[in-house]
């Protein structure tokens, strides 16, 4: 007996099918997608992105606008940027991050409503990437919650 329009899944013996116990069906999906940006018509944004070898920098040392770590590099990027993307552009200016076994950490820094700044870690990726090592290099800094103003500290470890 075949199910007609509407009726729902059915057994062979015409009986709809009992209902799941655990509710509805679950769908695996990762949440919204971050919508890409159309870089030919999007102006980018100033990342200023601060590298240190062996872990972060401390809190401390972004307490003072202007006596920010002297490691810095300019990077004009847009929100989509992945960490893909950022490690690549790391990896052209420190020659550490070249190493074969390097793993690059990646941290917000961004002030807090007292006016400390605070250093959150989002993500790290591997210089050389491949299958057996998967890391967060596919996240773009629109989903990890990044703001135009941040800074982006990378340990290169």
């Amino acid at each position: 007996m075949a199910a007609r329009g509407g009726d729902g899944q059915r057994r062979g013996g015409g009986r709809p099918l009992p209902p799941s116990a655990r509710g509805p069906p679950v769908h695996n999906k990762p949440g919204p997608r971050f919508e890409p940006v159309d870089r030919e018509r999007t102006c980018p944004l100033l990342l200023r992105v601060f590298t240190k070898v062996g872990g972060h920098h401390n809190q401390a040392e972004f307490a003072v606008r202007g006596k920010e770590p002297k490691d810095e590099v300019q990077i004009y990027t847009w929100m989509d940027a992945t960490l893909r993307e950022l490690t690549d552009l790391v990896k052209e200016v420190a020659p550490e991050a070249r190493r074969r076994d390097a793993l690059l950490s990646f941290a917000f820094v961004y002030p807090t409503k007292t006016g400390h700044f605070t250093v959150k870690e989002v993500g790290k990726t591997f210089s050389y990437p491949n299958a057996r090592r998967p890391d967060d290099g596919s996240k773009a800094l629109g989903t990890l919650s990044f703001e135009i103003g941040d800074y982006l500290d990378v340990a290169i470890l």
